[in-house]
């Protein structure tokens, strides 16, 4: 039998699947009950709202997110190796929480201008703090070109990889760091062959 913390975290799980395919709006609390196989009445013992579900999928993804890219950015590495690192991190978290991902996607920018969802916007900020610092450090260091328009290069990576959410499956072809590598030999190498 699962105990309260496990069934918890199963209704969380449910919910995230829920609110990635139709929406934080059009979901509702019984959608969601019906989901994990539940009573609407019986979700709300672990949960008093919708809202505070999706919060903590939200913060829960972005903590551990942040966790591991806090890792990445205070280990001493290189640029080239900080934007890899942060690559793959970036397509490790999309196979552990791809419901989480595409919910932060589709929601963040309409919730961060509520009180509660207020870390949306600051995550938001360090995010680009720590990608644009890693671009501007490789330019610096001469490891990325001196033409580099590093805020376009931050909304490039940004967008290519936090997108493949949208087509991503755990258990695929292949795995987090094989698509990871993919993508980086595309943007630090290029897809044209040299002579």
């Amino acid at each position: 039998m699962n105990t309260a913390p496990e069934r918890r975290e199963e209704i969380l799980a449910t919910a995230a699947e829920v609110f990635a395919a139709q929406g934080y709006r059009a979901t509702t609390v019984r959608r969601i009950a019906d989901a994990a196989g539940m009573l609407a009445g019986s979700l709300y013992y672990h949960f008093d709202s919708k809202e505070s579900m999706l919060d903590e999928i939200l913060s829960g993804f972005l903590n551990e997110l942040w966790a591991r890219y806090d890792a990445v950015l205070g280990s001493g590495l290189g640029p080239r190796e900080t934007i890899e690192a942060l690559v793959t991190e970036s397509f490790r978290e999309i196979d552990r929480r791809r419901d989480a991902v595409a919910i932060y996607q589709k929601e963040a920018r309409h919730l961060q201008d509520q009180p509660r969802f207020a870390y949306l916007a600051a995550s938001q900020v360090k995010f680009e703090k720590a990608w644009l610092g890693t671009l501007e450090r490789g330019v610096a260091e001469r490891a990325f070109r001196a033409d580099l328009d590093v805020r376009l290069t931050y909304r490039f990576l940004r967008d290519t990889v936090w997108v493949a959410a949208s087509w991503y499956r755990p258990g695929g072809q292949h795995s987090p760091e094989e698509i990871a590598r993919q993508y980086l030999s595309m943007v630090l190498e290029g897809i044209t062959l040299r002579e």
